[in-house]
């Protein structure tokens, strides 16, 4: 996590009215780090062309709301994540706008899995929450951690589904973690916390469900995940907006087709029309994204290199007995995003390397 003394500077920027991520990030390419900003006089911030606007607000932050969020953060299965912490996960800090600050209910760990998004329609018919149900079950029994948004629907049904493996599912909620939304969800979300997964906001803890933080919130499910699966869609949906963004982050995106007839499976035909890939089952995913031999046996794990494709031994030779991070695993191999996770997800699962806070380590056998 952020240490003591840069964690407050990092919740009182998070405080700063009308400043988002892109802005507090233009700000700080003029400051060494986030506590300078804050001490720098009114001259270094209008030279680093911050607006007079923000100047009371950089003088006066509202430290009451930090000591509140301190507070809440001392309680157990409770904790706040920085954008310069280890903790921090490597692909949500690929995207243009990263959150800046993480407030988390649950097992901070769940995070540094590879993870899959299910999303899909509120409204969603038994055809489609069964879809949903069935992915997220094989899925997370392959490996994979299931991100989702919380939502009645398909996000409900995903994260059910991989409750139902007993592997770890993700929310992420749009709204802060006082709060619960929808409500009918309050037993779902405490039975994420029970069984290691974790339910996560970038929205300060007291702030409503509103309708605009919902579009924010769908950018972090596809930054957390190496792939976004939609399972049933209407063509203006909160859904397509998650695929878009996904594919502008580099994300894999997937798609469940179904009748011609029925509404909720335009937006999934729209996608595939698009270049979304079309799946029919959990091993078309695996599949493409090149982990089919973790369907077989997941849970099996041989401790050994032997049988391992040999890029994936390449790959392994790059992982140290130190936490190697996945931006320096990319920048040793030279491979893409997708590819580098599904291959660490392999090895995982082959028991040779340990997902850990801050990156992946070879196993204890291995060593």
């Amino acid at each position: 996590m952020s240490t003591p003394f840069s964690l407050p500077y990092w919740l009182a920027a998070h405080h700063l009215p009308n400043v988002g991520p892109r802005t507090l990030m233009r700000w700080l390419e003029h400051f060494p780090d986030i506590e300078t900003l804050f001490r720098a006089s009114t001259d270094d911030w209008i030279a680093a062309g911050i607006a007079q606007k923000h100047i009371p607000h950089l003088q006066q932050p509202d430290w009451k709301a930090v000591e509140q969020a301190l507070t809440w953060s001392q309680t157990d299965h409770h904790a706040i994540i920085t954008l310069d912490d280890a903790a921090y996960p490597p692909l949500l800090k690929e995207i243009s706008d990263p959150p800046i600050v993480l407030y988390l209910r649950g097992n901070p760990q769940a995070l540094s899995h590879v993870q899959l998004a299910l999303v899909g329609s509120r409204h969603a018919t038994s055809y489609g929450i069964k879809n949903a149900e069935s992915f997220a079950h094989h899925l997370a029994e392959a490996g994979f951690a299931i991100t989702s948004g919380l939502a009645l629907g398909i996000d409900g049904a995903s994260h059910r589904g991989a409750l139902s493996a007993k592997g770890i599912t993700i929310g992420v909620a749009g709204t802060g973690l006082h709060h619960t939304y929808p409500a009918a969800h309050r037993t779902l979300v405490e039975d994420i916390i029970q069984y290691h997964g974790a339910v996560i906001s970038e929205f300060p803890l007291p702030l409503p469900a509103h309708p605009s933080n919902f579009p924010r919130r769908n950018r972090i499910i596809g930054g957390l995940s190496i792939g976004v699966l939609v399972v049933e869609a209407a063509l203006k949906s909160g859904s397509l907006i998650t695929a878009r963004l996904a594919l502008e982050q580099g994300r894999e995106v997937f798609a469940i087709p179904g009748s011609i007839h029925q509404p909720l499976a335009r937006g999934c035909h729209h996608l595939i029309k698009e270049g979304a890939k079309l799946v029919e089952s959990a091993a078309d995913i695996l599949e493409e994204l090149g982990a089919l031999q973790a369907v077989a046996a997941p849970v099996a794990k041989s401790s050994s290199l032997d049988g391992l494709p040999l890029d994936h031994q390449q790959l392994y030779d790059h992982i140290g007995h130190e936490i190697t991070s996945l931006d320096v695993i990319i920048l040793r191999t030279g491979l893409t995003v997708s590819t580098v996770s599904s291959m660490l997800l392999t090895l995982e699962l082959h028991g040779v390397i340990q997902s850990v806070p801050g990156g992946y380590v070879r196993s204890e056998t291995n060593q």
